[in-house]
């Protein structure tokens, strides 16, 4: 669950009450005529958190453009139809005898709580079905996606409103690509994280969301570190590689004047292959401004 609630770019809402002010932690890399800020976001936000300080604020109003890990709100059917045309699949077996025999109560009890077919779940491959049933997994720890918008919503509406572009590095069927790229074995580890015990989930959750307010990419890190289901293969399919595109988009990017706001996962922005390390090997330095 830590793994998909830093990733999933599609999960981006919480209930919760108002928290005091958090500072996350801002990167700028820049040259004579160009400025980008990288800031990592959660892509599950507690309504009520007060994350835009004044540092970020500044930041916000002197960017011309907005670049996500994906635009997904510009066609709301997009998500889906990604996720059917790469999820699904003949001839699988059933999801329940994809997951140990123990956690399969656990399974049932979610699947009903989902409103999704069973029958329709068991034709899905493993990555899927677990994405499918990730938000009956979410409510169980309290999050409402009614509730409020997380941080990409919120910056999305903020640059759309001061009529400045919004981008994405990626489309949502290429994020779909990645999930579906992963062998079989860490397909069902992914499923089997989304059974986590709902205390103990909420728990790491809320173990992350500290992390993040404080602008501490080392805790948050070690959220990764900690979790014995994000192999070396995950972490390659998952972080290094995409790093390893973005940051080549920001490296021509700073080739065109102007000042750019980039907010990606913040699993992106910490640890080895951290989009920050992925520029400095690039003979780009990232500097923290917060």
């Amino acid at each position: 669950m830590r793994r998909l609630r830093l990733l999933a770019p599609f999960l981006l809402l919480a209930a919760a009450p108002a928290s005091p002010p958090a500072h996350p932690a801002l990167w700028k890399v820049s040259d004579a005529d160009t400025t980008i800020y990288l800031f990592g976001t959660i892509h599950i936000l507690p309504a009520g958190t007060n994350w835009m300080d004044s540092g970020i604020k500044r930041a916000l109003d002197a960017s011309q453009s907005l670049t996500l890990e994906a635009v997904l709100d510009k066609d709301p059917t997009e998500v889906a139809t990604a996720l059917v045309k790469l999820g699904h699949a003949d001839g699988l077996p059933p999801l329940a005898d994809r997951v140990p025999p123990e956690k399969r109560a656990q399974l049932e009890a979610l699947i009903k709580a989902s409103g999704v077919p069973e029958s329709f779940l068991n034709g899905m491959k493993t990555w899927s079905g677990a994405l499918m049933l990730t938000g009956a997994a979410l409510q169980e720890i309290g999050v409402d996606a009614a509730v409020s918008p997380g941080v990409e919503p919120q910056l999305t509406a903020l640059f759309r409103s001061a009529n400045k572009p919004v981008d994405g590095f990626e489309t949502a069927e290429t994020q779909l690509g990645f999930f579906d790229k992963l062998p079989e074995d860490a397909q069902r580890a992914f499923l089997v994280a989304t059974l986590d015990n709902p205390a103990k989930a909420r728990a790491d959750f809320q173990k992350m969301l500290a992390a993040w307010e404080k602008g501490d990419p080392s805790a948050i890190e070690k959220t990764f570190a900690d979790d014995p289901e994000f192999t070396p293969a995950l972490r390659d399919l998952l972080i290094r590689q995409r790093d390893h595109n973005w940051a080549d988009a920001i490296a021509k990017r700073l080739e065109q004047p102007g000042t750019v706001f980039v907010a990606v996962g913040a699993g992106h922005l910490v640890g080895p292959d951290s989009v920050q390390k992925m520029l400095a090997d690039k003979g780009i330095k990232a500097v923290r401004v917060q």
